[in-house]
């Protein structure tokens, strides 16, 4: 596995699934989520302990269509918060990918997104401790995906932080 440690604020449900779909159509984390997201990070600090944040890129279509990335947002809030710098363009989205929806199966997400990150900076990553972020962690194969590539890249441990968690049964 590509990730070192997977962490999330919460359950996907509830105030966290509500938060997830407010930041899907507005770029703004209320103040309550803000500290949620800093805490976890500070809770599970010696699993995710990193010097860059990079957020999951959208593809350049879809950001485009939406008009921010959501993971921008999360980045943007735990790199102010924590003073770790966030590593926006070093890796992109350069295919699109069919949009993930609950109940898809793990295999049919993990194939949506093979070869859809790539490095856009070639040695920035070297021995690079990276936390990923993203909204919501379903199957993790966008970030496995993502981790896979940052690894690749040189970078020495990749963690990842999610707002929310799906809990799969």
């Amino acid at each position: 596995m590509p990730l070192d440690a997977a962490r999330a604020v919460g359950e996907y449900g509830g105030a966290i699934e509500a938060s997830i779909i407010f930041l899907k159509q507005h770029p703004y984390l209320c103040k309550r989520l803000r500290r949620l997201l800093v805490d976890a990070y500070q809770r599970f600090r010696p699993d995710l302990a990193s010097d860059l944040i990079i957020p999951i890129p959208l593809h350049r279509l879809r950001e485009k269509e939406r008009g921010f990335n959501q993971a921008d947002v999360i980045a943007r809030v735990l790199a102010s918060e924590l003073a770790i710098p966030v590593g926006k363009n070093i890796l992109s989205r350069v295919r699109a990918t069919a949009r993930h929806r609950l109940g898809m199966d793990a295999h049919d997400r993990s194939r949506s997104v093979e070869g859809a990150f790539e490095i856009a900076k070639a040695g920035a990553l070297l021995g690079a401790r990276v936390l990923v972020v993203d909204d919501l962690f379903t199957t993790g194969s966008t970030i496995c995906a993502a981790a896979l590539c940052l690894r690749e890249a040189g970078a020495e441990a990749v963690s990842a932080l999610t707002i929310g968690r799906v809990l799969l049964h």
